[in-house]
């Protein structure tokens, strides 16, 4: 099985060193004995190396001035490399450090227990990091906020409502269907190219090519099957320019949002900033797609009403997330509108990325590849066509899914803003702080994963057979709780029917296995799409 290569060699995010350093508020060095492991942790956490509760300024720090910081990022490239960063700081400062840059303050951990103490005080109305550039344009362009930018009972009420189209397992059962269709499309579709464009002997054609693009395709045309209820046609061999338009507006979007979190987004506006032209032309396209999206799904249910009352049959028909809101007017036609445009622009990148990290792996591992496979044939063959039961059999599925995310997470952070004060590593943490868990660091530590360079779908079995301090929140790249990502279930059911469909239809190899690059816009990437070689079976 290959491990992942890891520069790091501490001991929260590598392996040898029984000692650690730790530079603090004040300026004075610490000594910190690592040598007792976990327990030795848990005692400096609860009760202090002197048992005493230290302030919350005496945090190691990466500096205190936010702009110097800010200057900093940008010289060094601190904004690609963020999870980078985390990495060596957390190695330099031990599990928990404060960080300014620019207007932004927070406090990064990374051990599961302290993300447990810290999700414990979410309270009701569980906070994160309000992107502001996103806040700035909604407010500009008086586009309604969805639930992604909202606070408060008003944020609550919305999820409780969109939460019944696509969280709940009835929703769920409704929507398979769909994504499944998409993903044996995507399969038919990699085919026909395997025979038109491969090499080898007829039936055992093989193919090599960068997925990235077809995966993107695959990501937006599940998105549109499942939200709007209609196919648009991206598996064509001249899929339309406005859907790619779409595409490049995501990553445009994504890409800009990094540097604009951390300056006054309305200064940006009145010196009309070419940075954030950019975002807000991003912004305006993805808007006025799902806009057109919206207008044609609208019509298509006033017409299918309309024939159900002159014929007075009922329709059963599923409408996708869209219609099903549209029908039940819990919500107002603008907040549908809001929701809808987030959950679409949240929904390409962030599941065609994870695919690619996903069929690389799979692609370098092929024991682990052959035991997801044969799992997979089992359960399909006991399934009789229902993708519900297909997915249950084959719990090393979602367990792969879980394992490109410890070691790729899409978000490399998740925040909360604790509503009480808190004490983490017998630190004073007031409430109303903000507070980073830091996925792409704790994926990688020996402090809370064995071998964590090791791909290995399997340790999920194990994982959640095991009972210890903060145990469930090892993995946590959809967040946690009440604000946890809204298209989860979209997503991974989404990624793990297409890989499904390719394992069964497919032997997945790489041309290259050295480690992938990783670059962050917003979200984890390749520097550069891996390759994948595809061998029909």
């Amino acid at each position: 099985m290959r491990r992942v290569q890891g520069t790091s060699r501490s001991r929260f995010l590598g392996v040898l060193p029984q000692k650690g350093f730790c530079m603090t508020a004040a300026g004075t060095v610490v000594h910190a004995n690592l040598e007792g492991g976990k327990g030795a942790l848990k005692a400096v956490r609860k009760g202090g190396l002197d048992g005493r509760v230290r302030g919350f300024e005496e945090i190691p720090h990466t500096g205190r001035n936010g702009w110097i910081n800010l200057l900093r990022f940008w010289r060094e490239n601190r904004f690609q490399q963020l999870h980078k960063h985390m990495e060596k700081t957390f190695n330099a400062l031990g599990p928990i450090y404060r960080e300014k840059v620019g207007t932004i303050s927070s406090v990064n951990i990374l051990l599961p227990s302290d993300i447990s103490e810290l999700f414990q005080s979410e309270g009701l109305h569980p906070r994160r990091m309000t992107l502001q550039p996103w806040a700035t344009h909604r407010e500009i362009r008086n586009h309604s906020k969805g639930v992604f930018l909202k606070n408060g009972e008003e944020w609550r009420s919305d999820r409780l409502q969109l939460n019944k189209e696509v969280m709940l397992t009835a929703a769920v059962r409704r929507f398979l269907p769909l994504l499944d269709d998409v993903a044996k499309d995507f399969c038919g579709m990699l085919q026909a190219r395997v025979e038109r464009e491969g090499r080898g002997e007829q039936g055992k054609r093989c193919f090599t090519i960068d997925p990235s693009p077809d995966l993107f395709r695959f990501a937006l045309e599940a998105s549109c099957h499942v939200i709007y209820g209609e196919r648009i046609g991206l598996f064509s061999s001249s899929p339309s320019m406005e859907s790619q338009k779409f595409i490049w507006a995501v990553e445009r979007m994504l890409t800009t949002t990094p540097p604009l979190l951390y300056l006054p987004s309305r200064l940006l506006v009145c010196i009309g900033a070419p940075l954030w032209t950019q975002h807000a032309t991003a912004w305006d396209h993805i808007f006025s797609h799902a806009e057109a999206r919206i207008q044609r799904a609208y019509q298509r249910l006033s017409s299918s009403q309309g024939r159900r009352s002159v014929t007075g049959t009922a329709g059963d028909q599923y409408t996708g997330v869209l219609g099903q809101l549209m029908e039940k007017g819990q919500l107002s036609l603008d907040l549908i509108k809001a929701n809808v445009t987030e959950l679409m622009a949240g929904g390409v990148d962030t599941t065609a990325v994870p695919l690619q990290f996903a069929l690389f792996e799979l692609g370098r591992n092929p024991d682990v590849q052959e035991k997801v496979r044969q799992q997979v044939r089992t359960s399909c063959s006991q399934a009789g066509g229902d993708p519900q039961k297909a997915l249950q059999g084959a719990p090393l599925l979602k367990a792969t899914i879980k394992e490109v995310l410890r070691l790729y997470p899409v978000g490399i952070t998740v925040q909360r803003y604790p509503v009480r004060d808190i004490v983490l590593q017998n630190y004073h943490i007031p409430a109303g702080t903000m507070v980073q868990a830091c996925l792409y660091p704790m994926g990688r530590s020996s402090q809370v994963f064995e071998d964590p360079l090791r791909f290995d779908p399997g340790r999920w079995a194990k994982e959640d057979g095991r009972k210890g301090e903060g145990q469930g929140f090892r993995s946590l790249a959809f967040g946690f709780g009440a604000r946890q990502c809204v298209g989860r279930r979209i997503a991974e059911n989404e990624m793990q029917l297409l890989l499904m469909h390719i394992l069964l239809n497919f032997h997945l190899s790489v041309p290259s296995s050295e480690d992938i690059k990783t670059n962050v816009t917003l979200i984890l990437q390749p520097e550069t799409p891996p390759r994948i070689t595809f061998t029909k079976l």
